[in-house]
């Protein structure tokens, strides 16, 4: 069954040859902050009160500190109960400015694993000296009160399983129903009346109270790729208490599920492109001939594992679809590119090892068969709640055949993936729709031109969209473009947030 793929900077690159993880951490000296935080006044209601005028009490975790805040369960009903946010914190190593939230995207990537894990590569030194530099694990995510459905086998089952029948037929979209099926309602069970509270507008009005309680007036905000939509959505709801805001590799608000799939199909298929040219003028590059003739040999073998997937030493079957995520994870960054050399020598002589090993670190699979995080159970339930789905089998098919024809390679594997929300058992709670957020300070948003996962168009609508959009273009390869070795994206966003100065144009970097 097709699985949509996730927006996220977060747990991939650097050393993605062999443990596809990131080798930086944050090993600083931190400064003596207070143990407790102290909120803001703020005017609220009655219910809202008690969330908003928390005192957060922080402990060391390593070289950070963590804490847990609540939040209403629902925020329509916020006296019928709560959940808890996990918060990390690395303190101001110089004059500080106050706190910067950070989200590396997803849906359901761990905004504390994040900071923990890769500080210097969320935000660099610059940041880190004038801002408390928070990560957090949004609602249904990671350590907070989590969305939970699988187990690691049935996840195994879910992920990497072989639906019979040929793709789009009659008999595939049945079994791949009973498959999406089968996992919404294990979901359902698992998790209770959550499912159905972790779309992104909730999320969003989280953010308020984490600005409050961390006693900033205003929410100073870094979001990269999906954590762009959470950023706009809270500037849409509370444009008046925005600070500064920057979002890198954005999201179009007003983007349908379908708008989606078609952005990323062309947009992968790009990058695949782009490598494969690269891969042709090197030395030991598994393809040969031109281009058309590398695309094909690609789309050739796609189809063949379709029809016979190749059996991995741990009896998991490489079928297509996981062929795909193999293929898709090291395009987010040119740097990784290489290793799709090995990808294919390997599965050209019939071997899954190398495939199995990329797919693994897009989905935090362990060695062992475990997951890491509940990332793609997140993901799945914050994007049901975000976004509309149409699984008509006509409608299906019309969109699957304009997917192939915009990227004959990758669209086919990104059709039919409206199943899984379809039979969701909550309806969307996010309208698709342009958010202009008027009344905000201005707003960075930043895009890169040759972003497979958030087409760079993206950045571009949502600069328009918001009343106070203000464009960075960066010239390059790769997914977001902040804090990879690039001075003048650093230059641009770090002296928006640090100093406040709103580029005069767009520096087209």
């Amino acid at each position: 069954m097709t699985r949509s793929r996730r927006w996220r900077r977060a747990g991939f690159l650097a050393a993605i040859a062999v443990t596809l993880s990131l080798a930086l951490s944050g090993c600083f000296p931190v400064a003596h902050p207070p143990v407790t935080s102290t909120p803001r006044p703020e005017k609220v209601s009655s219910a809202l009160a008690p969330f908003y005028g928390q005192h957060v009490g922080w402990s060391t975790c390593g070289k950070f500190q963590c804490a847990k805040v609540k939040v209403p369960l629902e925020w329509s009903d916020p006296s019928s109960g709560s959940i808890e946010l996990a918060l990390i914190r690395h303190y101001a190593t110089g004059k500080r400015l106050g706190s910067l939230l950070v989200n590396p995207g997803g849906p359901g990537a761990s905004g504390v694993g994040f900071v923990r894990d890769s500080l210097d590569y969320a935000v660099d030194k610059n940041l880190q000296q004038h801002y408390d530099i928070v990560g957090f694990d949004p609602r249904g995510v990671g350590a907070s009160t989590a969305v939970k459905c699988y187990g690691a086998k049935q996840m195994d089952d879910y992920l990497f399983g072989i639906t019979p029948g040929q793709r789009g037929s009659d008999a595939w979209i049945q079994a791949s129903t009973r498959e999406a099926t089968a996992f919404a309602a294990a979901c359902k069970q698992n998790t209770g009346s959550l499912l159905g509270q972790v779309g992104t507008t909730s999320a969003a009005r989280d953010l308020d109270v984490l600005r409050a309680v961390l006693g900033d007036a205003k929410l100073n905000y870094l979001g990269y790729s999906y954590g762009t939509l959470l950023g706009a959505t809270y500037a849409g709801l509370y444009p008046k208490r925005v600070g500064r805001m920057v979002l890198d590799g954005a999201l179009d608000p007003s983007s349908t599920s379908f708008d989606v799939n078609l952005g990323q199909s062309k947009g992968f298929e790009q990058e695949l492109s782009s490598y494969l040219t690269d891969c042709l003028g090197r030395k030991g590059c598994p393809f040969s001939g031109s281009l058309d003739d590398a695309l094909s040999t690609v789309s050739n073998l796609l189809a063949s594992l379709d029809a016979s997937p190749i059996r991995n030493s741990d009896g998991r079957e490489l079928g297509a679809d996981t062929m795909v995520t193999a293929i898709i994870y090291p395009l987010y960054d040119a740097s990784a590119w290489s290793t799709l050399d090995g990808l294919f020598k390997d599965v050209m002589h019939g071997s899954a090892r190398v495939a199995f090993i990329l797919a693994d670190g897009y989905y935090d699979r362990n060695s062992d068969g475990t997951y890491s995080d509940n990332s793609t159970e997140a993901f799945t339930a914050i994007n049901c709640l975000d976004y509309s789905s149409d699984a008509d089998p006509a409608t299906m098919r019309k969109q699957a055949a304009e997917l192939t024809k915009a990227a004959p390679v990758i669209g086919p594997y990104m059709s039919y993936g409206d199943i899984g929300c379809a039979v969701w058992p909550y309806k969307p709670t996010r309208q698709e729709a342009p958010i202009h957020a008027a009344g905000a300070p201005p707003i960075i948003v930043v895009g890169t031109t040759g972003d497979p996962a958030t087409p760079y168009q993206w950045a571009v609508n949502l600069s328009h969209q918001l009343d106070s959009g203000h464009l960075v273009t960066y010239h390059g390869h790769g997914h977001t473009a902040y804090n990879k070795s690039n001075s003048c994206v650093n230059d641009a966003v770090d002296g928006f947030l640090v100093n406040g100065t709103v580029p005069k144009t767009d520096p087209e970097c």
